[in-house]
């Protein structure tokens, strides 16, 4: 997930993007530590996307008010 494609979104959809992440982070941790993860990359990886929807979510946040 680009920044750029971040940046088309609205407030609300990055909002129920962050949340949708945020479970599916929920679930990769919960197989990790059941042993059933394969690719065990995709966790930094989901964290790093979370950070990229805060950070877009916090300039949209910004720029509406002021």
């Amino acid at each position: 997930m680009k920044a750029g494609e971040l940046r088309d979104l609205t407030i609300e959809e990055l909002r129920q993007r962050g949340k949708d992440l945020f479970e599916e982070l929920f679930n990769l941790r919960f197989r990790h530590a059941t042993s059933q993860l394969e690719n065990t990359m995709s966790i930094p990886k989901l964290k790093k996307d979370i950070a990229r929807v805060k950070t877009v979510l916090r300039e949209k946040i910004k720029k509406e008010e002021g």
